[in-house]
């Protein structure tokens, strides 16, 4: 403890004020993304389906998400009689640390991140994989059937899905050799043609033919992945209203309901910023490499880039919502066992392969 001690206090004021100000941040963020996707998602509905969104509270219904929540804010927490009153209330805790922390190692712009770790990627995949189980505590600590069930299919869910996912990021970890996100975007530098979308299949600095052909492919496997692993539509099983009632969130009301419902955006966000920096390019240009001698305008200019990309893709998981119908349950294990893992799996021995074949010539 003392040498812990010792080490804190060597470290720099502006240290602390940084991960305090990046923590505030942080908060911010997610509070901002999870009231106003939600007035995304029910303008894009409202499009989708040719009706009116929600228009009423301000100007084009701006006013909307802050009344909602006033409204959940003002409303009455309780335990529901047999429940297990301790991890019941702990279960909403639980599901808004993993995408916090996870915010905390996504560079949004050069320079722009609270915690550049060599091991950022594990992070990552390290605390997403507690979400399932706070999904889990939530349901079988409130003692409903519904509950229940849906509990048993998010854990069976993020198993199938967990698995595909982590051979896609091992391939793109093969073609990297990092694991430090800021490092894999800096590796993504000269323009759309440098993006590992782009670059798996053919590297043009290099001269000759990428670690993986089968590049779009993969990115097509993580996004579905992600969509799985953070329950949205066609594979919210974890929900599931027209079955399931309202899923593992039966029980709970007012901001217990709405905290799970923050950290569902907070995870869109998070898998959207990830396939944003492995695949994308994070925050560097598209058309070269912005001069370092812009300093902050350029960090600036980076960061409207990341967003743009990253706000395009969660744009497009509103889309796929409100355009495909729910699965059931047998084909979303099967798409993820039958079809996802194999072909992840062929996709990282070519890459494997790939990798090796400059070396013979």
């Amino acid at each position: 403890m003392s040498a812990i001690f010792d080490y804190l206090t060597q470290e720099p004021v502006w240290f602390y004020v940084r991960l305090v100000l990046f923590l505030v941040g942080t908060l911010a963020f997610v509070g901002a993304n999870a009231a106003y996707l939600v007035w995304v998602e029910r303008k894009g509905a409202g499009r989708f389906q040719r009706r009116p969104g929600p228009d009423e509270a301000g100007p084009w219904g701006l006013l909307q998400p802050p009344a909602d929540g006033i409204k959940l804010m003002a409303k009455q927490v309780m335990t529901p009689p047999g429940a297990d009153a301790l991890l019941f209330r702990l279960a909403p805790a639980l599901v808004l640390m993993p995408p916090m922390m996870c915010l905390a190692v996504i560079p949004f712009g050069d320079k722009l991140l609270a915690c550049d770790l060599n091991i950022g990627l594990l992070l990552v995949f390290a605390f997403g994989s507690i979400n399932v189980m706070a999904l889990m505590l939530g349901g079988w600590a409130s003692r409903n059937k519904y509950a229940i069930i849906s509990a048993a299919r998010v854990v069976s869910q993020n198993v199938a899905y967990e698995i595909p996912m982590l051979l896609v990021v091992i391939t793109l970890l093969m073609i990297t050799g990092t694991m430090n996100l800021n490092e894999i975007i800096h590796q993504q530098a000269g323009g759309f043609w440098q993006w590992n979308i782009v670059r798996g299949i053919w590297d043009f600095q290099a001269g000759h033919i990428g670690g993986n052909i089968l590049v779009p492919v993969t990115f097509l496997i993580f996004y579905t992945c992600m969509l799985a692993e953070t329950n949205r539509a066609p594979f919210d099983m974890a929900e599931a209203e027209s079955e399931l009632v309202a899923g593992a969130f039966t029980e709970y009301a007012g901001m217990g309901f709405g905290v799970f419902f923050m950290a569902e955006y907070a995870n869109i966000v998070v898998g959207c910023a990830l396939a944003t920096l492995l695949f994308l390019g994070g925050w560097q240009s598209p058309i070269g490499t912005v001069p370092a001698e812009w300093g902050w305008w350029g960090t600036l200019l980076g960061t409207g880039f990341f967003f743009a990309k990253m706000y395009f893709l969660i744009f497009c998981v509103v889309w796929i919502r409100w355009t495909f119908p729910r699965t059931q349950f047998y084909n979303l294990l099967n798409l993820s066992w039958k079809i996802l893992i194999p072909v992840s799996l062929v996709t990282l021995l070519l890459t494997a392969g790939l990798l090796k074949l400059p070396n013979l010539f």
